[in-house]
């Protein structure tokens, strides 16, 4: 590790995490001119992430940097798609994990979790403006698409997103 790399963990998330998920997303959408209507902030899943990611289809894992949660990201199936299309969600980061590497290894792990929940593709929406992470994505595998999949109620999103698992 380098001097100012840091040493994080990922897990499944719990309700004991739901607080702490809600005030990430909570604080780093607006940071990103992502806190009007149609953007994932106002998905009512927010208030209790725990309760709706129960299951092998539906999952949502933390990062965590000494037991302090710092980052999340999710998949579950992409609504009015295919039964072998999942989408990328919520995937939010704190300013201090960003840039250590916590996007790459947190991506990958929930393509591999969707992919052994049998997804065949997964999906994702963002906006103009996130750089990082449309990079991250590009990385990644994910291919620019030209509109939207699904029915997600995200219609302040103007970026979209493919990739075959």
């Amino acid at each position: 590790m380098t001097a100012n790399a840091v040493a994080f963990a990922i897990r499944l998330i719990t309700a004991s995490d739901d607080v702490a998920v809600r005030n990430i997303i909570q604080t780093v959408m607006p940071q990103f001119g992502a806190s009007g209507p149609g953007f994932a902030l106002h998905d009512a899943e927010v208030h209790a992430m725990s309760a709706n990611y129960t299951d092998s289809r539906h999952q949502y894992f933390v990062v965590t940097v000494q037991d302090q949660v710092l980052g999340g990201a999710g998949f579950a199936p992409l609504a009015n798609e295919d039964a072998g299309v999942c989408e990328l969600r919520k995937m939010y980061f704190m300013p201090a994990l960003r840039g250590h590497g916590a996007g790459s290894a947190l991506i990958q792990h929930c393509m591999h979790q969707a992919c052994l929940a049998g997804f065949t593709q997964m999906y994702l929406e963002t906006l103009t403006g996130m750089d990082q992470a449309r990079a991250l994505y590009l990385k990644h595998g994910f291919v620019p698409i030209p509109r939207a999949m699904g029915k997600t109620g995200h219609f302040g999103c103007n970026q979209f997103y493919l990739r075959a698992l």
